[in-house]
């Protein structure tokens, strides 16, 4: 996945698809522009907050630690964190785990 739209439109449907609910799936603005967040909609929280239903269906769909999903998951501003999620979100094993490009 080379564009933020096209990546978060796959993730969200993939999301969907799997669960039976709709995720948010949100890229950042300004100097977050390519950060996404995936997390559920806002009818579904509490305030800000996911339940911890939630919190752990989305971390289950991801493949990643329940405390990666407390907030919702940050999926970094980089090709190869997007792949990786979008693999993650269709149920597949990331062809490859991104790593962090910040100190």
């Amino acid at each position: 996945m080379t564009d933020r739209a096209e990546t978060i439109k796959v993730i969200r449907s993939a999301l969907r698809q799997r669960s039976g609910k709709t995720w948010s799936v949100t890229g950042g603005r300004g100097t977050a522009w390519g950060w996404l967040t995936i997390t559920a909609p806002p009818a579904r929280r509490a305030g800000s907050s996911m339940t911890v239903e939630d919190q752990t269906e989305l971390a289950g769909l991801l493949g990643v630690p329940f405390s990666f999903a407390r907030g919702g998951v940050m999926v970094a501003a980089s090709h190869d964190h997007w792949r990786e999620f979008v693999a993650r979100a269709e149920g597949r094993t990331p062809p490859v785990i991104a790593q962090p490009y910040w100190d």
